[in-house]
């Protein structure tokens, strides 16, 4: 026990010593479509530039029976709505991006599969999740990817529970039945500070990757079905190309 202690001690003083991301084997570049598609034509307007980022690849712990770690850091990710936490395991040694559940903190101990308690932040089947639980990232019955409740400060709220199924009630407010032996995480998603999706300047904007968008009223006539006249013009819209 002290000798894990001590090995837990001193790869907490190398990981708060690196920069972030914590984990750069997790993490991979990739190129924007920027609103173009296949061919290279622009299907999506007002899309360009923006930051360069980086992905971070996410482990939904369901392909293990039973894991057993610790909280080390909680990171910034530019490509989703919420946190990301990375996780050290117990027994394979090795570190993990899981995203952050409400009210997490640095040191906290996350379980998942055989063993874990009914705790915030612990991933179990809905057989052992009681009724009027509120849990996130549920996984689907086709599948074992979590598509249910990944987004900042969305849950999930269990209503009853039969043999085999469990009735849920999704964020969007949709009933759905759900096979028990799916996996949910106990407690709601975090969320991010309100000034993260203030944009507060055109700069920041630019930032997202989204261009700045000009009104047809604003342009001259040879440019725009809007455009031209003295003031404001109104009437009936048209496209760009003339097009009610």
């Amino acid at each position: 026990m002290l000798s894990q202690t001590i090995f837990l001690s001193e790869m907490k003083y190398r990981i708060f010593s690196k920069k972030s991301p914590l984990l750069k084997s997790n993490t991979k570049g990739f190129v924007k479509s920027n609103g173009r598609n296949n061919t290279g034509k622009v299907t999506c307007y007002h899309k360009g530039g923006g930051h360069k980022r980086l992905y971070r690849n996410l482990d939904t712990m369901n392909h293990k029976s039973s894991l057993k770690g610790v909280v080390m850091s909680i990171e910034y990710d530019p490509n989703r709505s919420c946190f990301i936490s990375s996780l050290f395991n117990y027994d394979d040694r090795k570190f993990y991006y899981i995203p952050t559940y409400a009210n997490c903190s640095i040191g906290d101990i996350v379980k998942s599969g055989f063993g874990a308690e009914l705790y915030t932040g612990h991933t179990l089947k809905l057989i052992d999740i009681p009724e009027g639980t509120i849990v996130s990232n549920l996984t689907n019955n086709l599948c074992s990817e979590r598509i249910y409740s990944r987004s900042a400060g969305t849950s999930i709220f269990i209503l009853e529970k039969t043999k085999s199924f469990c009735h849920v009630k999704l964020p969007s407010g949709i009933s759905k039945k759900i096979s028990l032996q799916n996996c949910a995480t106990i407690g709601s998603v975090s969320v991010k500070s309100p000034s993260v999706f203030l944009s507060n300047k055109a700069g920041r904007s630019r930032w997202l990757n989204n261009r700045p968008t000009v009104r047809g009223v604003a342009m001259n006539p040879i440019d725009h079905p809007h455009g031209g006249g003295e003031g404001k013009k109104s009437g009936r819209k048209y496209t760009p190309w003339g097009k009610l």
